[in-house]
């Protein structure tokens, strides 16, 4: 009854001789409706406004002031985002909308709109009093239906602000009819149809038919099929009601609807009806884009803005390394890995399924995955849920990385001549600095003696680590990360030898790919170019060699000494997925009280990492848990369903400079006649540090003992 009440008090604001042309026609159709047993409130408003209509069509002239409510504007179109194999894996701007001309798409799916729209159209001059007069039976005989015309569909849905078809008076019925009977003076139908098409809200922030037919149907607008021009043509009267992929059912019958009008106003055959009528109705899966990417999206769209571009203003083409079968592949591995940690009968905390709306207080992760050779990003998801939580903590996160930090102690100790299989002691130690006392502790509580430098790096060693930083010093340690690649501010204290500082996961994981290039640090990239509306490139970034940071002979060691982390060391789990042939170093992390769980992987093509924990650090459980048992199985689900599992021999020649020997694992001794063949083991050393070629007093690596070699 709103509706009868505002239009009502539209009629009342009618001038003179309109006035009481319109009250003696209102008291002549109230006599005829008390008659009927139909509802009399309906009758007064549809035809005043028949009698306000034919009146203003008589005597219109360009509305002053409102002349903008006629004029076609090009409404806001978004900036496409597409993988490294050039599928849509986003867009960017507040209304997903691509315009194309009339002129490109099939003539039946512009007449779909039509039939269901305005049947009129090309007879009417911008308003149909033929229309209306159709409204005013139906509301008589009990039925409501609207007589808004394309043009005043269009009038409305491109200026709210001038014309709010919210606003249900009579006023503001009339200001839309004026409007839109300019606009047909001004342009053609085939302009007023084109503009139509793109500007439809079609749900999900989708607008106009290109973009429509891309996410719900995975295609062009120019390659949409008669069912499928009929299915969105449907859904303008309600885009949640009649979405297809979430009520299939309910679209398929209101697009059947849709070609029975078709047929009706002969527009289609019959035949051609019922022929896409027996079309299945199937969307495109993941809203039509190749991989879930919200996160890289948005750290897309920061990149190009810090480039220069304006992307959310619309109409740019951006060109990414992402690879969607790896995007997919670390969506689902640690959506599963992260849920079944949830399932854990001691789990304490709320879960994603399970937590206070709003917030964020549920197991996060993050996942990275870079060419190791070019710094491309193949891969990035920045938590859990982007709908729950869109803070982006693969970029912006600041985490402690625990025991992955340790490769650069240990490349700082190989560079210094230090060969892995010196003897070190996994023992008790106390260091002052600063007035206070240090005392590093395993995460198991135990210590293990004396080992080799690769034993120690395998077994994840706390006080070894931190003697290696004692030893070699802060500022060595830390000028090595910076070549690296790592970004992040390093404290100069023990305790930022075993993790302590924090890093971003971003920056942390690229570092890494020094030792998967053999000592050529690689800067992260986003994309590989940008576009205009023209498709002039307006932006490249190509991969551009930064210096070296370290020897080719240093990154092997390290690197070799790093696989048995994987082999036998604290990421086995690694191993129990990606098959033996699969060249795969790496390194987990454990932060004290199991707050953050990281593990950092290399392959010959991929550096990847995973980190876990809360938002607002807190153990994830008081024991159970590790790097290389939670975060590990994500990185290696991620390659194996990605299809990245596959056997190579890329690591099986060390670069010139680099002797091997056969050790003794135990002793770390060249190994004799009477060394068991489960203790011996190939290891590799820089010139002149193999068995024999050098003699390292003991007090040169901490005063522990001797180095025997």
């Amino acid at each position: 009854m709103g509706y009868v009440y505002g239009m009502r008090a539209g009629c009342d604001k009618l001038t003179a001789a309109p006035k009481r042309a319109a009250k003696r026609a209102a008291k002549r159709a109230a006599k005829r409706a008390a008659k009927r047993a139909a509802k009399p409130a309906w009758l007064a408003p549809p035809l005043c406004l028949a009698i306000a209509s034919a009146l203003m069509l008589a005597t219109a002239q360009p509305a002053v002031g409102q002349a903008e409510a006629w004029q076609l504007i090009t409404p806001p179109q978004s900036s496409q985002v597409f993988a490294r194999d050039g599928s849509l894996i986003g867009e960017i701007g507040k209304e997903w909308r691509t315009i194309v001309s009339i002129r490109t798409l099939p003539p039946y799916l512009p007449n779909a709109f039509i039939a269901v729209e305005d049947h009129r159209f090309y007879q009417h001059n911008g308003v149909d009093l033929m229309g209306i007069a159709g409204a005013i039976k139906d509301n008589l005989l009990g039925a409501s239906r609207g007589a808004s015309t394309i043009t005043q569909l269009l009038v409305g849905n491109m200026h709210p602000d001038l014309v709010n078809r919210q606003d249900i008076s009579l006023s503001r019925k009339l200001r839309e009819q004026r409007a839109a009977l300019e606009m047909e003076r001004n342009y053609s139908k085939s302009q007023i149809l084109e503009a139509f098409l793109n500007q439809i809200n079609f749900g999900h922030g989708w607008y106009g038919v290109e973009s429509a037919a891309r996410h719900y149907f995975g295609k062009a607008a120019a390659e949409l099929t008669l069912a499928e021009s009929a299915t969105l043509a449907a859904l303008p009267k309600s885009p949640v009601q009649y979405d297809p992929s979430r009520y299939p059912d309910r679209a398929r019958s209101r697009r059947n609807s849709v070609l029975d009008l078709m047929v009706e106003q002969k527009m289609v055959t019959a035949a051609e009806a019922a022929a896409a009528k027996r079309e299945r109705m199937r969307t495109a899966p993941n809203g039509g884009m190749s991989a879930p990417s919200p996160y890289f999206i948005d750290a897309v769209r920061v990149q190009a803005e810090r480039a220069g571009v304006p992307v959310s203003q619309g109409g740019y083409r951006i060109f990414t390394g992402l690879d969607p079968a790896l995007q997919r592949g670390a969506v689902s591995a640690l959506l599963e890995e992260t849920a079944a940690i949830e399932q854990r009968p001691d789990w304490g905390h709320a879960t994603l399924a399970n937590h206070p709306r709003g917030t964020s207080d549920f197991l996060q992760g993050a996942v990275v995955a870079l060419d190791a050779n070019t710094g491309l990003v193949r891969a990035l998801v920045g938590g859990r849920s982007y709908t729950e939580a869109p803070f982006n903590r693969a970029t912006n996160g600041l985490r402690q990385p625990g025991s992955s930090f340790k490769p650069f102690v240990y490349a700082t100790a190989i560079a210094d001549s230090i060969p892995p299989n010196a003897i070190v002691s996994d023992s008790a130690i106390v260091i002052a600095y600063d007035r206070q006392s240090y005392r590093p502790k395993n995460s198991d509580g135990a210590y293990l003696g004396e080992m080799t430098l690769r034993d120690a790096i395998t077994k994840s060693r706390n006080t070894v680590a931190v003697q290696l930083w004692q030893q070699f010093g802060a500022d060595s340690v830390i000028a090595m990360a910076r070549r690296f690649g790592l970004s992040s501010a390093i404290a100069p204290y023990p305790s930022s030898a075993i993790g302590a500082s924090v890093v971003r996961p971003l920056d942390f994981v690229a570092s890494f790919a020094t030792l998967a290039t053999l000592g050529t640090p690689v800067q992260p990239r986003f994309f590989t170019r940008i576009e205009d509306r023209e498709r002039r490139i307006v932006v490249e970034q190509p991969n551009v060699p930064l210096p070296p940071a370290i020897s080719p002979q240093v990154a092997w060691v390290v690197r070799d000494m790093m696989r048995d982390v994987v082999e036998r060391g604290t990421a086995t789990a690694v191993r129990r997925i990606l098959p033996a042939g699969v060249p795969v170093a790496g390194k987990t992390g454990t932060t004290d009280d199991n707050t953050d769980l990281w593990f950092v992987g290399i392959t010959p093509t991929i550096v990847a990492g995973v980190w876990l924990g809360f938002d607002r650090p807190q153990p994830i459980a008081e024991r159970g848990v590790a790097g290389g048992s939670l975060a590990a199985p994500v990185f290696a689900r991620m390659l194996e369903r990605a299809g990245y599992a596959q056997p190579s021999d890329e690591w099986n020649t060390p670069p010139d400079g680099v002797t091997s020997a056969v050790l003794d694992r135990q002793s770390g001794r060249p190994a004799s006649a009477d060394t068991p063949d489960d203790r011996r083991y190939v290891e590799y050393f820089i010139a002149g540090t193999e068995p024999g070629a050098l003699r390292v007093h003991a007090r040169r690596l901490f005063g522990l003992g001797p180095i025997v070699f």
